[in-house]
């Protein structure tokens, strides 16, 4: 009995290391997912602001205080739409990359959902306490332990493989962001979702990104085995309304893009250097 205790114990340690290593969300957080999203949705706005300047967030997105069975959280709302700043932005594509993060378990996006607000439509996402995003970071010179530099190279090729996947153009220094114990979350997808022959013939993130090399060194495999099935009906079940049939089939030809690129890496470097 103590021996069948002791294995128990240690697959458990052994699969929780697995999750951390994948999933930036922790377990805990990943099964409150759907309480959060009633949340976002139901809960009574108690006051709104928009703190942010627009040269670091030209989207003008409002902070709203949200208040539901005695819970305060903050949460970010965006209702960009179309080219105010000569970029294409969509609100929806908020929404739409939360729901593709949880298809694929990808787990780095956190809990979006439409809401309205001041009688328009608008993406919503809970805004996670207590993290810093990489311009803070860099800003306050704040090294990370070395503990964690391993994992967070990473959680950074994962990123890469998630931007490649939706060509989100705008991924930047103020939309990564690290937690208190050092994981990453990415926020901010108003850009993705590209259907030019650009978006669908080239991945943004390669071994000849300018002005430095950003490949998709190392990825978890059960990301890429998701990744290698999944198809237009399931994406189209995932995302709803978010998304056009244009954009998910653009979605698909960058996955078979990305698994291309794979397995060139995988000849090259081999295969246990490259999944895990």
């Amino acid at each position: 009995m103590k021996e069948k205790l002791i294995t128990f114990i240690f697959l458990f340690l052994v699969l929780g290391l697995f999750i951390q290593s994948f999933a930036q969300f922790t377990p805990e957080e990943i099964a409150e997912r759907e309480k959060w999203e009633e949340f976002l949705k139901t809960a009574k706005i108690v006051s709104s602001s928009q703190p942010y300047p627009k040269s670091e967030a030209v989207t003008e997105p409002w902070v709203l205080v949200l208040e539901k069975d005695g819970i305060t959280r903050q949460a970010m709302w965006k209702n960009v739409q179309g080219r105010p700043k000569g970029y294409l932005e969509g609100w929806q594509w908020e929404i739409a990359a939360y729901r593709l993060d949880k298809l694929l378990g990808l787990n780095m996006v956190s809990p979006t959902v439409e809401k309205r607000f001041q009688g328009e439509r608008g993406s919503c996402h809970l805004i996670i306490d207590n993290c810093i995003n990489l311009r803070q970071k860099e800003a306050q010179g704040i090294k990370t332990p070395s503990y964690r530099i391993f994992p967070l190279n990473k959680a950074t090729y994962l990123q890469r493989a998630w931007d490649n996947l939706i060509f989100n153009e705008d991924r930047n220094i103020g939309d990564i962001l690290y937690t208190q114990d050092w994981r990453m979350l990415l926020c901010d997808h108003t850009r993705s979702f590209r259907t030019s022959g650009k978006s669908t013939k080239s991945l943004l993130f390669n071994e000849k990104t300018k002005p430095a090399p950003k490949p998709m060194r190392k990825l978890p495999r059960a990301f890429v085995e998701k990744l290698k099935s999944v198809d237009f009906d399931a994406i189209r079940e995932a995302v709803g309304e978010y998304l056009t049939n244009k954009e998910i089939n653009a979605v698909l030809m960058r996955r078979d893009l990305i698994i291309d690129w794979l397995n060139k890496w995988i000849k090259k470097h081999g295969e246990d250097e490259v999944l895990y």
